[in-house]
């Protein structure tokens, strides 16, 4: 990923959670907040609910596919944070990608040329 760097610090997390904007599907959730870097910074979350480690690993490893591929789309300098929902375990990828698409849609976190 050429300008987001990995979300790591529990804090910012915590902050996004309580102060973010959020977005809901059936698999995912997408939390952002504006930040003061020229980068983004980007964290996902699996739950112990969506399997066993495997699963959540491979889930992690969709997800951040699913970003790479659109990277250039997303505006810079936000914080994202994608927690993956029960669903997102056993969604194919195209859904997973069109569902993470939508949700920086509603959020506006996406360039306006490359919104359908």
């Amino acid at each position: 990923m050429k300008h987001t760097v990995s979300l790591k610090q529990n804090h910012a997390f915590r902050r996004l959670y309580g102060k973010g904007k959020s977005a809901v599907s059936p698999s995912l959730v997408l939390y952002c907040r504006k930040n003061r870097l020229s980068c983004s910074r980007l964290g996902i979350t699996v739950g112990v609910k969506v399997g066993k480690a495997v699963v959540r690993n491979r889930t992690r490893r969709r997800i951040r596919e699913a970003y790479r591929i659109h990277e250039e789309s997303f505006l810079p300098g936000y914080d994202l944070v994608v927690v993956a929902r029960v669903r997102a375990a056993h969604a194919p990828y195209r859904e997973l990608e069109r569902s993470l698409l939508q949700l920086a849609d509603k959020l506006g976190l996406r360039r306006e040329a490359d919104r359908p």
